[in-house]
């Protein structure tokens, strides 16, 4: 064996784990949403391993935009991954998720604060951070348990309500 030959082998098994882990990085993250109000339907690759995608982020900010009012804010991506994370932590992935409240706007969390005392005066839902939902197929128990053993923030549980 010459020293060409020896050097292209060493460098091809050196790069060998970083191109496999660059292929396993260019994972899709799907969700697929319901919006119980709207009756919109999003199934969409929102992230590709650590890029996310921006025409994707744009639909979903639409798809969660405050229903009452029509308004839309930059939602969290970060919220994405956490939406995608509980159902894969819940045993459901892939469930297509309802959502019942999205983004909020000032005046809608006001009005819905004046005829409930559970709503938030700082409700996260106005700065794009929270949505409340159901993952098809999973009860709203293990919905809940599932996004505490997440620790990546508060969870909202209402026993007697139809979400999380």
């Amino acid at each position: 064996m010459n020293r060409r030959h020896f050097l292209g082998l060493a460098l091809s098994a050196a790069a060998a784990p970083a191109f496999a882990r660059t292929r396993l990085d260019k994972k899709q993250r799907i969700l697929t949403l319901h919006h119980r109000h709207t009756h919109e339907r999003l199934s969409i690759a929102y992230r590709v391993g650590d890029v996310y995608q921006r025409d994707a982020l744009r639909k979903l900010n639409r798809l969660l935009r405050d229903h009452r009012t029509d308004e839309t804010v930059a939602m969290d991506p970060k919220l994405f991954d956490l939406l995608y994370d509980v159902q894969l932590r819940a045993g459901h992935p892939g469930s297509e998720i309802e959502v019942f409240s999205g983004y909020r706007s000032p005046r809608t969390n006001a009005m819905l604060r004046r005829t409930s005392s559970r709503v938030a005066r700082r409700s996260l839902h106005m700065s794009g951070k929270a949505v409340d939902i159901r993952v098809v197929g999973c009860s709203n128990r293990r919905t809940k348990d599932a996004a505490i053993a997440l620790s990546r923030g508060g969870v909202g549980y209402y026993p007697r309500s139809s979400f999380v």
